[in-house]
């Protein structure tokens, strides 16, 4: 099973939202998990709902202990009472990442999947020169749309 994280902000553009809802709707066709912050805000939310459209399974780690700002799209809520510490779990728990359009929370998860080698697809999200100064070899890439997103995943898992 791959999972896939989907990492971005709870409050984003009308075009952010539509290339997340695109972006979890093509993951599900790949067959592989979605997983999120779990919340029924912006990216998370857009993302979710694209990945049930398509048939998917989506994972939600809520930095809450209970579900009541969970996305309708969340099959699975793990509720952590770990407020913003909870990026680590999202991290940890997914293969690869995928950086939208966020802000600090997201810039978080992305230096914290470079430090747990973790590749990270930059689609809408610069974290700036000291991450990038910082990445890994092959660790950071970016798309310009979520099809390119998902067949950069594809092409780094084809060649595992």
């Amino acid at each position: 099973m791959i999972v896939i994280g989907v990492m971005g902000g709870g409050n984003a553009d009308a075009k952010s939202l539509e290339e997340s809802r695109q972006l979890g709707r093509l993951i599900a066709q790949r067959g592989w998990v979605l997983l999120n912050g779990g919340r029924n805000a912006g990216v998370m939310e857009a993302s979710a709902q694209g990945a049930k459209e398509a048939g998917g399974l989506t994972v939600g780690v809520l930095p809450d202990d209970h579900a009541d700002r969970a996305s309708r799209f969340i099959d699975i809520p793990i509720l952590t009472g770990m407020g913003s510490a909870r990026n680590a779990v999202n991290i940890l728990s997914s293969r690869f990442v995928v950086a939208c359009s966020g802000g600090l929370g997201t810039l978080s998860e992305v230096a914290l999947a470079l430090k747990f080698n973790r590749p990270v697809v930059l689609l809408g999200f610069e974290p700036g020169p000291l991450v990038e100064a910082n990445a890994g070899k092959n660790l950071l890439f970016r798309a310009r749309t979520p099809q390119e997103a998902v067949e950069k995943i594809s092409s780094i898992l084809a060649g595992l």
